[in-house]
């Protein structure tokens, strides 16, 4: 028997590597002769960059960046080279043709650096976070010789358009009397009223999978703000100032206002649409890439049985990426498909499916989200 374990994170309990590991020395014990194989899986949040270097044998670098309310915080990225990535996931990439077949390419994480899961929910305000820390990332990558950077923007903090980043990368925020503002939280964008300076940053591509567009009812700061703080009755506000600094932003970078339009712009707080507008980054469709990076297709196909979970499995997996796809795909292909979470909330589970909640029903969910090691453990082995 050909195993496929592919667990995505369990939010605020388990990383998805730890949670293939986990899956995988149950099944040893219970199924000393399968074959396994790990693929742990990710949506450009927390563990792109690690679960990506890894999958192409690159190297982990750990820099001291400005965290999301300021302090210093210890973020890591990867790199790899370009000859190492599948090609699948090369062409992708959308790189230049002349680009070096051995260029090294970075994995940068906005979660490790400017991360919602950074802050506890005293400290998540929109209003006072700054993305400078990922653009600390990006040029650290760059000083160690990153000719690309590869971007997953998942999880973050920021609401800042991303100037926190290109400021970080070059570009300063001044005030009528010259005055920098740095970092230029949203806070005290009143007083900015020119921006100076070129933002100097290899290749950028953005692994990203929304398609918001900056502003308006399907914006950052309308769907995105307040899951990281953000009170209605400030939504006009944030409004009406994003779109003057946005305004100002593509002035500055001689860039039509069309970019704020454009579907994936308010990704992470705008920084897709800064780093669009100053550093000319382009979107990659990020579940399209991871599939291909890791070549889950192919080792899809040369499984028999596949066992994938997350944290909360429902709906809304089913209709969207990491394991609600990988399950459409191998039920289709006629695998056996269990789903491990730590809750199921499903009512369109499709035929064939085998789900299993880890946590007890009357579990405090504090409680379960400490206990979800053993909780998939048990449940792994009373299963098979």
């Amino acid at each position: 028997m050909r195993v496929l374990l592919a667990f995505d994170k369990f939010k605020d309990s388990l990383t998805a590597p730890a949670a293939c590991d986990l899956a995988a020395s149950a099944l040893r014990a219970r199924q000393p002769g399968w074959t396994l194989d790990l693929c742990p899986l990710t949506d450009g949040g927390e563990g792109f960059a690690p679960i990506l270097t890894q999958a192409a044998g690159g190297e982990t670098h750990t820099a001291t960046v400005t965290g999301p309310r300021g302090a210093p915080v210890a973020a890591s990225f990867g790199l790899v080279k370009l000859n190492a990535i599948p090609a699948a996931a090369r062409a992708l990439l959308a790189l230049p043709a002349d680009l070096p077949a051995d260029a090294t390419v970075a994995l940068v994480e906005m979660a490790t650096a400017s991360g919602l899961a950074l802050l506890p929910a005293t400290e998540r305000d929109p209003w006072q976070t700054t993305s400078r820390g990922t653009g600390e990332l990006i040029a650290h990558a760059a000083q160690l010789g990153a000719q690309v950077v590869l971007l997953g923007v998942g999880g973050s903090a920021t609401n800042d358009l991303g100037l926190g980043a290109l400021g970080a990368l070059g570009l300063r925020y001044l005030t009528a009397d010259g005055r920098e503002i740095s970092p230029p939280v949203p806070a005290g964008w009143d007083e900015i009223t020119r921006i100076d300076g070129t933002a100097r940053a290899p290749l950028i591509r953005i692994a990203c999978d929304v398609a918001n567009p900056l502003l308006g009812p399907q914006g950052c700061s309308a769907i995105y703000g307040p899951q990281k703080g953000l009170a209605p009755a400030d939504l006009p506000q944030m409004e009406a100032l994003i779109g003057r600094l946005a305004s100002r932003l593509c002035e500055h970078a001689g860039r039509s206002a069309d970019v704020m339009r454009a579907p994936g712009a308010g990704a992470a707080g705008g920084i897709a649409f800064g780093l669009m507008t100053a550093a000319d980054a382009q979107l990659l469709p990020g579940s399209d890439l991871v599939t291909a990076w890791l070549d889950l297709a192919n080792r899809l196909g040369r499984a028999d049985l596949v066992i994938t979970g997350e944290g909360r499995f429902d709906d809304s997996s089913l209709s969207g990426k990491g394991p609600g796809a990988l399950t459409r795909q191998a039920l289709a292909q006629g695998k056996s498909v269990h789903v491990f979470a730590g809750s199921i909330a499903t009512q369109s589970a499709p035929a064939g499916l085998q789900m299993h909640a880890i946590s007890p029903p009357a579990m405090p969910l504090a409680e379960a989200l400490k206990a979800a090691p053993g909780l998939l453990d048990r449940a792994v082995r009373a299963t098979f």
